[in-house]
């Protein structure tokens, strides 16, 4: 049920089709339980050797005589025998059901009906082949309803968690892992669908179809009907048992696929590492091991499923018997009755019997395909839980309530008493220790900062805050005096350029890329971006110029023509605040070069913040002030100069730099 409701508002725009594809189960379990009823007509034509209109005939006619026993029987009784008066009532009100029953089948059904027998034979076969065409009519509308409205929640679905993941904080996205992400958003809301299929299909069919049949066994024998419905108590505790057990099983199963999808993503995206070190045995054997896991726990999940339908099979098989055994015994002593007890109207005959263990069975071909459908329904509720863990997920960085509008970035930044842990344990289990500690200084607008540090001294983390890629859990960020938290995420935003050491491009043109910090920028714009990072030279000399396919993550180009397109698109958005993490750390001393160029350039008016630990003259060149850091403090702020005379720490850091430029 929590399934349901949390699929209903999916479910809800499409309301009409699904509604739709419930009247075509109605009708379905209509024409199924009635192509089951003709095995009564059939029977008494076939055997009894008589016309249905001699035979109604005579049913009136006994019926008749029937009421006028009861009337006298109960007029005969004293009247302080309630017990025996009680039974002859009941027995007079069935039988004037039965009259009414047969008078009415005389007056509207049986004109229609042939005298000959055979001719009435004939006619229940072309009625059975006509409504046997009805219900494939209604089945495959049901299933085209159903396959559109589930195609269409999918849909919704898929771009709900896209929507929401995106709009998560970056160490909440950064802890989940995106092979997890992805294969939430792929396998476990491809599980939703075959469940969410099986319930507007199977799971409205079915239990219809049931319903049909139930029904029709109870206008021909209610009490011997209600004697095979006692057995369903225990099937729905069957149900519920297995229904434990699976949803257990198939939510240890998406995890472990989660498990093969980080492995493929990991081998992938590292494979050249991969084939250089000779790895691949590795990877195949961890890849086995997830594989492995997987088939174990898919296994779990195929046993439960086995063991369930002969299960169901069997109580369905019991709740047959409950009613076709009695139901023998009266037809075989033609008598209405065992020990005392009342099971049917009058005397059962094997029409009625027929009749009544085809309906039934009818019932049973209903529950065993229930049975066999139950695996998908808790592997979907597995899926679904996963899939809304997603969804209700909270992001770290909420936008302000009422956020504050702010200009262009002209005066300071200031951190203020700075303080951030990760939330993600250590591999050991225990609390990760602060990458930041009580960390202040300010920056003046227009300034080049370089922080630097150590491996592990909080540099990144430090300006992956004045993004909000995550916020501080102590102290405040401030931009010409206004907490970033009180700042629309999308008005700061607007004002940073980030260019990193990795560069991030898109499988689309060098264009697209460049455009992609600001989609409504002019081709003038993005011309003129390109010329500042130095991007025209080498576009000129590629076929598509602009409009080449640069591939995926920009594979087809060098590492400095990336990461001087990621340079345009930076120029393109024209931030007030830039960020550079090891910008050039990966290009060679030419590709180095020309970033450095453009940067001397672009740099000019904005605050700019430059994460190395390439420390040299171009370097030094480019920044105004340094900032050193050390185990998530600052250590030092001041120029080249001081800091090599006040700052063994960057005195360090600048002597290994220069041995190595020496080397």
């Amino acid at each position: 049920m929590e399934t349901v409701s949390r699929l209903f508002p999916f479910v809800w725009p499409y309301r009409r089709k699904a509604v739709l594809s419930i009247l075509c189960a109605v009708f379905i379990s209509i024409l199924w339980a009635g192509n089951l009823s003709t095995v009564l007509p059939m029977v008494r034509v076939l055997f009894e050797q008589r016309n249905l209109h001699e035979y109604v005939d005579e049913q009136i006619e006994q019926t008749r005589v029937d009421i006028n026993r009861h009337n006298e029987d109960i007029a005969q009784i004293e009247l302080d025998d309630l017990e025996l008066r009680a039974r002859s009532q009941q027995r007079l009100s069935d039988a004037t059901r039965q009259l009414a029953l047969l008078t009415t089948t005389r007056n509207y059904v049986l004109p229609w009906v042939p005298q000959d027998r055979f001719d009435t034979i004939a006619l229940i076969f072309g009625c059975f082949l006509i409504a046997t065409f009805l219900k494939g009519v209604f089945v495959y509308i049901q299933e085209v309803l159903v396959g559109d409205v589930v195609n269409r929640v999918i849909v919704d679905i898929r771009k709900k968690c896209f929507r929401h993941i995106l709009s998560l904080d970056y160490q909440t996205i950064a802890a989940a892992g995106p092979a997890n992400l992805i294969s939430r958003i792929t396998n476990d809301v491809e599980t939703l669908a075959t469940g969410l299929r099986t319930v507007l299909v199977r799971l409205v069919r079915e239990p219809l179809k049931a319903g049909g049949c139930i029904a029709f066994a109870f206008v021909l024998n209610w009490r011997l009907t209600l004697l095979s419905l006692l057995v369903v108590p225990c099937i729905a505790l069957l149900f519920a048992k297995f229904g434990r057990s699976l949803k257990r099983a198939s939510k240890g199963t998406l995890q472990s696929m989660s498990g093969i999808y980080k492995g493929l993503a990991e081998t992938f995206d590292s494979l050249k590492i991969v084939i250089a070190f000779g790895a691949a045995r590795r990877h195949r054997r961890q890849f086995h091991l997830s594989n492995k896991e997987y088939l174990d726990k898919s296994m779990k999940v195929v046993r439960l499923s086995a063991l369930a339908r002969p299960t169901t099979e069997l109580m369905g098989a019991i709740a047959v018997l409950c009613a076709v055994i009695p139901g023998t015994y009266l037809v075989l002593r033609s008598t209405d009755e065992i020990w005392g007890i009342k099971l049917a109207p009058g005397a059962m005959d094997i029409a009625q019997l027929s009749a009544l263990y085809a309906l039934l069975a009818g019932t049973l071909d209903s529950v065993r395909k229930l049975s066999t459908v139950y695996g998908d329904l808790k592997r979907s509720a597995a899926a679904s839980d996963r899939i809304f863990e997603i969804l209700h997920e909270k992001t770290k960085v909420p936008e302000p309530r009422e956020p504050q509008i702010v200009s262009r970035h002209s005066s300071e930044i200031r951190f203020e008493n700075i303080s951030f842990s990760y939330s993600q344990e250590q591999a050991d289990g225990n609390p990760r220790p602060p990458a930041l500690r009580n960390l202040s200084f300010t920056v003046t607008a227009g300034e080049v900062v370089a922080v630097i540090g150590e491996n592990g001294s909080g540099k990144s983390t430090l300006l992956n805050l004045l993004p909000r890629f995550m916020d501080p859990d102590q102290g405040a960020i401030l931009i010409d005096g206004v907490d970033v938290r009180q700042i629309r995420s999308s008005d700061l935003r607007s004002q940073i350029g980030i260019v990193t050491q990795e560069t991030q491009l898109f499988d689309d043109t060098i264009a697209e890329n460049i455009r992609y910090s600001k989609p409504d920028a002019t081709w003038e714009e993005i011309e003129d971006a390109a010329k500042k990072a130095h991007v025209i030279p080498f576009v000129s000399h590629l076929p598509g110029g602009f409009s080449t396919q640069i591939g995926e993550k920009g594979q087809k180009l060098s590492g400095g023509q990336r990461q001087r397109i990621a340079l345009a698109r930076a120029i393109l958005r024209d931030p007030s605040i830039l960020i550079l993490d090891e910008a050039t750390s990966a290009l060679d001393s030419q590709s180095e070069h020309i970033v450095h160029k453009v940067l001397k350039q672009f740099v000019r008016g904005r605050t700019v913040f430059v994460i190395t630990h390439v420390i040299n003259d171009t370097f030094l060149d480019l920044v105004t002030r340094i900032v050193v850091m050390d185990a998530g403090q600052v250590a030092a702020i001041g120029t080249h100069e001081e800091l090599l005379q006040t700052c063994s720490i960057y005195r360090r850091l600048y002597q290994s730099n220069s041995h190595q430029r020496a080397a």
